[in-house]
């Protein structure tokens, strides 16, 4: 099959038609993120922007001054919300992390491009407002999941200058992109995403950062082996195309799928959850 065929697009890009489970899965992460709300110290729904759906949650370190990794949840940008991804700080935090979990609009009500740029608002809040995350301006690691993934790509790539006079060059230290997208050529061409994602060649070409110019930031990516071809090329697209001295780590979990690879980010025993604190200069 080939990337022209629809029926194929849809069955590698949709994870949902993969893992039948998953509404399983998120209903999981909803109680563990409702659970992890209740017992650890957080600031919610802190406002980074003035648009809808420009909100924050913030769990901060036990101490001031430590590293901050700001996680953008996946959905193909149409869904999901930042409440279903609390689970991820309690270990984060106790590892010694100030964990930012942001929200963004969702399509079809407005586009990728609106998404993105959203993304770099809630960055530039997290270096402007240390007083209030209690973590280190100068120590900013961004990951995120499936379409989350890609916009953390995206953020590596940011012209920081561009978005605030008062911002530095390199905002972000380094970025974690676990099953993210970097070539939407083929997404655009998914049929059960057209309708809500209506992107264009033209916005293919200035969301793809697999053909952007590679950062001067480093990147990690990861895919659980069980995921579809497509997603698994598009892991090893980024490393292929930016480069080893980008992309040093660029691997596959064994055993895990679109979802169920989240679990590593939490679990102190993996190599992925390792991946993240080396990230933040925590080991």
């Amino acid at each position: 099959m080939s990337q022209n065929d629809p029926a194929w697009l849809d069955a590698q890009y949709n994870p949902r038609v993969r893992v039948p489970d998953h509404p399983r899965i998120f209903a999981g992460w909803a109680e563990s993120s409702a659970l992890a709300r209740t017992r650890l110290p957080c600031r919610l729904d802190i406002a980074y922007g003035s648009e809808p759906g420009e909100t924050l949650d913030v769990f901060p370190a036990a101490r001031p001054g430590a590293p901050v990794l700001v996680f953008i949840h996946g959905g193909w940008w149409r869904a999901l919300d930042k409440a279903d991804f609390s689970f991820l700080a309690p270990a984060l935090v106790e590892a010694g992390a100030t964990v930012v979990v942001p929200n963004h609009a969702l399509c079809p009500s407005v586009s990728v491009e609106t998404i993105a740029l959203q993304m770099t608002r809630a960055l530039a809040w997290a270096w402007r407002n240390p007083g209030v995350h209690s973590g280190d301006p100068n120590r900013i690691v961004v990951a995120g999941h499936s379409a989350g993934g890609h916009l953390a790509a995206m953020l590596l790539c940011c012209r920081w200058k561009d978005v605030g006079d008062d911002l530095p060059p390199r905002l972000v230290a380094g970025a974690l992109s676990i099953s993210g997208v970097f070539d939407l050529e083929p997404v655009r061409n998914a049929p059960f995403l057209q309708g809500d994602l209506k992107l264009t060649p033209q916005s293919v070409k200035r969301l793809s950062p697999a053909f952007f110019p590679r950062p001067r930031g480093t990147l990690y990516t990861v895919a659980g082996l069980l995921e579809s071809d497509e997603f698994l090329r598009q892991n090893q697209l980024i490393r292929d195309q930016w480069g080893p001295t980008t992309v040093p780590v660029c691997e596959t979990i064994v055993d895990r799928h679109h979802y169920s690879v989240l679990r590593d980010l939490v679990d102190p025993q993996r190599r992925l959850h390792e991946l993240a604190l080396r990230l933040l200069g925590l080991r």
